[in-house]
């Protein structure tokens, strides 16, 4: 048997405003609320809502066939909990079908991981209990935007997860298969499940791409090119973002119609099967240990750190942003109200906002800015922290 796992990342960062030096800040003000607000109920009401119910109604259709996986982020979590309780509920049905798998992250889908690992550790815990709550324990992790590397692998081994998802990099796999489970090197438990990027970039990326040679792309189709995946394949991890259905490509495409379709086409034949991460993990065997010596994600060409970290705007707001950590645990008991600041500007998106690439790559980054360059994103981030750094300077002599 082949076991089909799709995965799906859902996430909304809360955007800053568009801050200048020398503007006046009240109370913390740093996120420009009214449109975190517009965004999440438009990707609610275009996305999450239609596909979580389609996709339900196909696990009923299938008799629980069909399985999937999601990982919500905290910050999306909390948003949805504040403006569209209705969209949570949705997930929270999906979790209560049996078909479905929540996984775990950092709260704040933040770089934690290659920044500091305590943070890294103190965000994963305060995720693993709001999904523990919403949805039930998770036992199977994602980073924010898979990245990993053997000393990150090591370290969500020790925060007990059985099960890791990674993405199928050429540079990183060299001649072997993305579609045979791995065991990260220094790890003795954790299993690592890898995406299989064209696959997954057909439906992500290409499907509504007229000029694509294989568009339009129908169920069928693509059901046989799954088909024809040729030894040693055990899986075919297709991990995408969920907003691909309906927000990034909308419903005239035909992309929510090609989901609904596309299990039954799967399950034509019965040498393939679908199935969550957690089990593959527990019923495939590692077939190598992996070697991660250099942290490897699924953003850009480059699928390293350099959506967030490669140039130097992105390098001084991190270490500025880190810097400052431990400052605001000392007083996070007495004034929270900043930690929790802090943190929220740990979100990944805000560093990804300075990217100043090339191409294609450039185009992805600008279709999710809401700032006119990167240049105007640095000086938003630089503005809410530096009042931030002087809130915890005040907040140090009370």
């Amino acid at each position: 048997m082949i076991d089909v796992v799709f995965y799906f990342q859902v996430h909304q960062p809360y955007r800053l405003r568009k801050l200048k030096p020398g503007d006046r800040i009240r109370k913390l003000q740093y996120f420009d609320e009214p449109l975190n607000r517009l965004v999440a109920e438009r990707v609610a009401d275009r996305c999450y809502l239609p596909m979580n119910k389609m996709l339900l109604d196909v696990i009923e259709q299938t008799e629980g066939q069909f399985r999937c996986a999601y990982s919500l982020s905290g910050t999306v979590i909390r948003q949805l909990r504040q403006w569209v309780p209705e969209a949570l509920d949705s997930f929270v049905a999906l979790a209560e079908s049996g078909a479905v798998e929540f996984l775990c992250e950092t709260s704040q889908h933040s770089v934690a991981a290659v920044a500091d690992l305590d943070e890294f550790a103190a965000q994963v815990e305060t995720q693993r209990q709001v999904v523990t709550d919403l949805f039930g324990a998770p036992t199977s992790f994602r980073n924010t935007e898979l990245i990993l590397d053997n000393g990150i692998c090591q370290r969500v081994e020790q925060l007990g997860f059985e099960c890791m998802l990674g993405e199928g990099a050429d540079r990183l796999l060299k001649w072997r298969s993305p579609q045979v489970p791995y065991s990260p090197k220094g790890c003795r438990r954790l299993k690592l499940l890898l995406r299989s990027y064209s696959l997954s970039d057909d439906i992500a990326f290409r499907f509504s791409n007229r000029k694509w040679p294989s568009y339009p792309l129908f169920a069928d189709t693509y059901s046989s090119w799954l088909h024809q995946v040729p030894a040693p394949a055990q899986f075919i991890g297709l991990f995408m973002d969920y907003e691909t259905f309906g927000e990034h490509q909308g419903a005239h495409t035909g992309i929510l119609e090609f989901m609904r379709h596309l299990p039954e086409h799967v399950l034509e034949n019965d040498r393939f099967r679908f199935r969550t991460p957690a089990q593959v993990a527990a019923e495939r065997a590692a077939a190598a240990e992996l070697d991660i010596p250099d942290p490897v994600s699924w953003a850009d060409v480059e699928r390293n750190l350099s959506a967030w970290l490669g140039n130097p705007m992105q390098k001084a707001a991190q270490e500025a942003l880190y810097g400052l950590r431990a400052e605001v645990l000392a007083i996070g008991e007495r004034k929270p109200e900043l930690l929790a600041a802090w943190r929220e500007l740990t979100t990944s998106d805000h560093v990804y906002y300075m990217a100043t690439k090339h191409h294609s790559d450039a185009e992805v980054h600008e279709y999710f800015s809401p700032y006119d360059s990167p240049h105007a994103a640095f000086v938003a981030f630089m503005t809410a922290l530096d009042d931030l750094r002087e809130q915890v300077r005040k907040a140090k002599k009370k």
